[in-house]
């Protein structure tokens, strides 16, 4: 039997016939002698499958891929080589359905990197804008020490409850249309300050 790799892109020969033959009546050894035989085709096609697409791939990459390749030759009973009509070189065919199931699989994993990535992204930036928004928060509240306490009183109020201008007025004793002008006013001292108040 030739050895690994040892496979010719010819009319279905006597040897594939023998072997394919083997496999599906499920005699002894003769799914190791198929893998033996197919093995470098299937790890060609790997290979150049990756680089077509500047994947990287790692030994564990590699064999992950391979047994996927053998997987779907043994699923469903040999469905897919069952499906081989002898009308073509074997070796041939094996290639179409080794490049279809090792590019299914690498689409699969760059989409799932691509979603992890994304996901750490977003979990990322959640993050930093929760930090900010704390940070933020904490020095309008340390500012804010520096206003008079009705102005102190409104910002805290407006910016940091979220009290509207009526509800501000009545808790205070300021008239309502005093509120805008004095949060304006607290607005310009706290930004020369290097905050900006118009947050959460």
């Amino acid at each position: 039997m030739p050895g690994r790799g040892g496979f010719k892109t010819v009319a279905f020969s006597e040897i594939d016939r023998n072997l394919l033959a083997r496999c599906l009546a499920r005699k002894p050894h003769a799914w190791e002698d198929f893998v033996d035989r197919y093995m470098g085709l299937v790890i060609h096609v790997i290979n150049h499958s990756a680089q077509a697409r500047s994947i990287r791939l790692s030994p564990e990459d590699r064999e992950d891929l391979c047994s996927e390749v053998f997987l779907t030759l043994v699923r469903n009973d040999f469905a897919v080589l069952r499906h081989f009509r002898g009308e073509s070189a074997f070796a041939a065919y094996l290639t179409v359905v080794c490049r279809r199931a090792v590019v299914h699989q690498l689409l699969k994993r760059k989409s799932a990197s691509r979603l992890a990535d994304g996901a750490a992204d977003s979990n990322h930036s959640a993050r930093e804008s929760a930090i900010e928004r704390v940070q933020d928060r904490d020095e309008i509240a340390r500012l804010m020490q520096e206003l008079d306490p009705p102005a102190a009183d409104v910002v805290r109020m407006y910016h940091l409850e979220g009290k509207s201008y009526q509800e501000i007025s009545s808790l205070v004793g300021m008239p309502e249309n005093s509120i805008g002008p004095t949060l304006s006013r607290a607005r310009q001292k706290m930004r020369r300050a290097g905050v900006d108040p118009a947050v959460g």
